[in-house]
């Protein structure tokens, strides 16, 4: 595939629930064949607009042709992985605080691009504030995005059960435990702050109605226990009539969209917007 040339990024401030946003706007010199909101992952209380989950993934897929909205929203106070003890939290939010921001980013953009055909998307915790975000809209008669891509999402409260085949992969690790079962619910409760808050259906969409959504791609690492979430939302999906579209990128682990010269990272943004762009143009085609 022959890339284009980005002719811009732009930095932005939009108005939010909770005071303005950071969005940054990456548009093809080329005519813009589809609009992605994207946010970035870091276990809700990590991450910014320059790390390459954020920026290279963006650059990466203007230069296929989309249109990308990233956006920097509130983080959650910080966590040690290994003891759950919360640090800093000057300045810092929890739920909704940050699923809300994604909502607004998206409805942001489609206000101002109307004729642009918008997908929302994220990777790991970014990933799950867009899925819920796609629950928000639907919900509210709000416009509701084209399409929703999901890297390395985690979709649930608690981590599902890994499969025996990604367990055994899964304990070559380094660290297994500090991406496990444990370490995951206390990263989601550190989002949220309440355990009662863990049942809400925007805070992790996994479990819940997901009629209605629009079609999805879940793009899983092989070696990842986040992989038994994604894979568990695929099957949600199918059975609530959801168009998807479910990989599995091979021999990669946990976050190798940050991996900019990782050839997986490529192959994986390469899918991403092949998936995109060829939504987009089914819609064209049947004069959508």
């Amino acid at each position: 595939m022959s890339l284009v040339m980005i002719v811009s990024i732009e930095n932005l401030w939009i108005d939010g629930p909770y005071g303005r946003i950071p969005v940054r706007v990456y548009t093809p010199a080329d005519e813009s064949r589809a609009g992605l909101v994207w946010a970035h992952g870091g276990a809700f209380f990590g991450g910014d607009l320059d790390m390459p989950e954020s920026d290279w993934v963006a650059r990466q897929l203007a230069d296929r042709g989309i249109t990308v909205v990233a956006v920097d929203y509130r983080l959650a106070p910080t966590l040690d992985w290994a003891t759950g003890a919360t640090g800093d939290q000057a300045g810092r939010f929890h739920y909704p605080v940050a699923s809300e921001e994604v909502t607004t980013a998206f409805t942001w953009a489609v206000s101002v691009h109307p004729a642009q055909r918008w997908a929302i998307g994220g990777a790991s915790a970014g990933g799950t504030l867009t899925a819920g975000a796609a629950l928000r809209l639907r919900d509210n008669d709000r416009p509701p995005p084209a399409a929703v891509l999901l890297a390395y999402p985690l979709l649930h409260a608690a981590l599902p059960e890994l499969p025996a085949e990604l367990a055994a992969k899964v304990a070559t690790l380094p660290n297994p435990e500090l991406i496990g079962a444990e370490a995951v619910s206390r990263m989601n409760l550190n989002y949220v702050r309440s355990p009662e808050t863990l049942t809400a259906s925007y805070a992790f969409p996994g479990g819940h109605d997901l009629t209605g959504l629009p079609p999805t791609f879940i793009l899983n690492a092989d070696i990842d226990p986040l992989r038994a979430s994604g894979q568990q939302y695929g099957a949600e999906l199918a059975a609530a009539g959801v168009d998807l579209a479910m990989i599995r990128e091979t021999g990669t682990s946990h976050g190798h969209l940050n991996e900019p010269d990782n050839p997986a990272a490529t192959r994986s943004v390469s899918r991403m917007a092949r998936w995109l762009l060829s939504l987009s143009d089914a819609t064209d085609t049947d004069g959508g």
